[in-house]
């Protein structure tokens, strides 16, 4: 009977495809059962492949770059030698550990190329362990941190400085030839697996499903209110009552109204769900998207859904979702307001899903309202929001028929 064990990639992942991202171990390092050997990577999730075994790794088959399919062997592992017992580390030496040697490859790297010591970074992984996205979390929030703290003085000094030297050069480059955008220098930054998968993700649903667009606009003074009056109530209970959750609630009760929204088109039916499993659209920075899931929002309160979108945001950021969390989604949300966008048309549709919501920023305009039966101009917290959809599953009636209960929730929002 063989010694060797394989080392597989998980059955179940999540995402359109899984790329060995980094081995942690090289082969012949001894590994005791559940340490981590190798990162995958899919456009919605990095996760971490554990050894099936104590050993030693024997073989490494699948390199960084490579695709791993489910089941796919990455590696093998020997048995025939057993790994040393690990020494259990104090309570202090497990909290801040101090040789970079205990660090992972990836993580050793990113402590090179950022400058931060990872012994000062609490770590998600097993035991405490400090993780790659653990390193890529420290300094997103460090590079935010000092952007915030920037002057303005100097941003704007900085500014002038170059719209200045844009003048003075511009008499020069007017008698020189534009040269052609494939001549022009260029830093070359490589494709991370997730922003290839995302991509091929984009372009199939395009390919895949005519994407038809309509836009309302919703009052959002009713929600503002509901959430002054209840914000502090929330807080004490340690969870954040974003706008995100009232428009998910709002979501639920636009499914009433027209249940195909919540949809996949099949060739030969329309599949309309039962349970009412909404995705958000959570950014990660320059890392790319991912879209937990907030299954069977149907039997949530507000209160209810306030906490797993709080839970599954954090977890997202901090790149410990795991993959049941992305799994089962029937219709998502892009709330792509938060980074300023008034509208974005179209948003490209979350296959297999039939439609997806877009919310912009949420500003102060002028709109007319009837007091008295009087018009009056009045100053409202206003957002436009949109519902793209496949053509296929659902026609302008229904997509209109959404948007108008949708809307309707929102702006009757019991106080």
């Amino acid at each position: 009977m063989s010694d060797l064990i394989d080392i597989l990639a998980p059955i179940e992942q999540e995402g359109t495809r899984a790329v060995v991202r980094n081995w942690l171990k090289s082969v012949g390092d001894h590994v005791s059962h559940d340490d981590p050997l190798v990162e995958l990577e899919t456009d919605k999730v990095t996760q971490e492949v554990p050894a099936p075994a104590a050993g030693i790794l024997a073989e490494i088959l699948m390199q960084t770059g490579d695709d791993a399919a489910p089941g796919a062997v990455l590696g093998r592992l020997r048995l025939s030698e057993a790994a040393p017992a690990k020494e259990q580390p104090s309570a202090h030496a497990a909290a801040q550990p101090r040789d970079v040697t205990h660090y992972s490859p990836a993580v050793r790297r990113a402590a090179e190329q950022y400058g931060i010591d990872p012994a000062g970074i609490e770590g998600s992984g097993k035991g405490g362990r400090v993780t790659r996205a653990d390193m890529d979390a420290a300094y997103g929030a460090s590079a935010g941190k000092l952007k915030a703290e920037a002057p303005d003085d100097v941003t704007h000094s900085d500014e002038r400085e170059k719209a200045g030297s844009v003048c003075e050069a511009t008499p020069v480059a007017a008698s020189r030839q534009v040269p052609d955008a494939a001549d022009a220098p260029a830093t070359m930054i490589k494709h991370s697996p997730m922003r290839l998968a995302i991509a091929e993700h984009m372009q199939s649903s395009v390919q895949t499903a005519p994407h038809v667009t309509a836009v309302f606009e919703a009052d959002f003074t009713a929600i503002m209110r509901h959430r002054e009056q209840n914000q502090a109530k929330f807080s004490a209970a340690g969870t954040n009552l974003s706008y995100t959750a009232y428009i998910i609630a709002a979501c639920v009760e636009a499914m009433k109204a027209v249940p195909e929204v919540n949809s996949r088109w099949h060739e030969d039916a329309l599949a309309v769900f039962s349970d009412i499993n909404i995705g958000v659209g959570t950014a990660l920075g320059d890392r790319g998207l991912v879209v937990p899931v907030i299954g069977e929002a149907q039997n949530l309160s507000l209160s209810g859904i306030a906490a797993k979108l709080q839970d599954l945001t954090v977890r997202a950021r901090s790149n410990t979702l795991k993959p049941a969390d992305m799994r089962g989604g029937t219709f998502t949300i892009s709330n792509h307001g938060v980074s300023g966008s008034l509208l974005a048309s179209p948003i490209i549709i979350n296959q297999p899903q039939s439609a997806i919501l877009g919310v912009g920023k949420l500003e102060k305009r002028v709109v007319v309202r009837e007091a008295d039966g009087v018009d009056t101009i009045q100053i409202r917290p206003m957002a436009y929001v949109s519902l793209t959809i496949d053509h296929r599953a659902l026609d302008g009636h229904q997509t209109n028929q959404w948007l108008t209960a949708f809307v309707s929730a929102l702006e009757s929002w019991p106080l």
